[in-house]
């Protein structure tokens, strides 16, 4: 369980049954930071679509919206995007924000719908592509 409201994080991110997810930028396994997944999740090797979900854990700004678009174009239709952070609470160097993070995104042509505190280290935020460009890519 993290946070306040008693949710175990991977309900937070909305991670569900059956998705299938790549995760970038993690040198640990994912379920040291999320905690156990939900039956049937499948770690992608690649990011390659059709993926529901694609999680980016980087410290630096540099490439983060090269990243973004790429898998844009791999999330599905419904997908998502999170984008962890540093926390400034966490000590690790880092030159990103929240601003930094959700300015990015919607360069990237994403939108911003959640945040979450990940765990001790991580800050998250959660971009979908827009619902009116969702058959467009």
């Amino acid at each position: 369980m993290a946070g306040h409201t008693g949710k175990a994080i991977v309900q937070k991110l909305g991670l569900k049954p059956g998705f299938c997810i790549f995760v970038d930028g993690l040198s640990v396994p994912y379920g040291d930071i999320v905690g156990e997944l939900p039956a049937g999740v499948q770690l992608a090797k690649t990011a390659r679509a059709p993926l529901n979900a694609v999680h980016l854990f980087t410290a630096e700004a540099k490439g983060l919206s090269v990243k973004l678009r790429r898998y844009r174009g791999v999330i599905a239709p419904d997908g998502m995007i999170w984008v962890s952070w540093p926390k400034k609470s966490s000590g690790v160097a880092t030159d990103l924000t929240d601003v930094v993070v959700r300015n990015t995104g919607l360069v990237s042509g994403l939108v911003d719908v959640k945040v979450c505190a990940v765990d001790a280290i991580w800050s998250g935020l959660k971009f979908v592509i827009p619902v009116k460009q969702r058959g467009t890519r």
